[in-house]
């Protein structure tokens, strides 16, 4: 007999250590490609962007909560899988999504490289959709508190497309 708790997990008092995880790796990420990121760089601001683009500080402000929205759903997904082999691919799964997340940046911005950036989108784009069905397998309500994130993920997909295009030289 499992004992489920409040959170829904199978293991109860465990909540705090996933969600911790969660939010832990999640932060790592955030600060791991914000490290690349130089907005104000003047290779950045010689590229051209179409006019649909958002201002540098929407970035901030879309990410925050979208961040928030992946540690929720890792730590309440990895309390609803249902054995640790489930647990351990829905982690893996998320540890590649954020890998490629924070890689983004290094692409895009390290290597100032559009083109490298939309490859590093387009990855990601794929790494949203592997993770949000294995998450809905395991907890649809964890699933859908990753759509927003994917379909920013998307939104950037668009606009480092654009930005690859115009910037062909680049």
């Amino acid at each position: 007999m499992r004992l489920i708790s409040e959170d829904g997990g199978r293991r109860p008092g465990r909540a705090w250590l996933r969600f911790g995880a969660c939010g832990a790796a999640v932060t790592a990420t955030a600060v791991a490609g914000a490290r690349a990121v130089d907005a104000d760089s003047a290779w950045y601001r010689s590229l051209r962007k179409p006019v649909w683009q958002p201002p540098s500080w929407a970035f901030g402000v879309v990410w925050t909560p979208l961040y928030a929205s992946i540690a929720y759903a890792g730590g309440r997904a990895l309390g609803k899988a249902c054995d640790r082999h489930e647990r351990r691919r829905l982690a893996a799964s998320m540890a590649v999504n954020l890998a490629l997340n924070a890689g983004w940046n290094w692409l895009f911005f390290g290597l100032r490289s559009p083109r490298a950036g939309l490859v590093g989108t387009v990855l990601l784009d794929l790494s949203n959709v592997d993770l949000i069905r294995r998450t809905a397998r395991t907890d649809r309500t964890a699933a859908g508190a990753l759509l927003p994130y994917a379909a920013w993920c998307g939104f950037a997909t668009a606009l480092s497309s654009s930005i690859a295009r115009r910037n062909e030289r680049e």
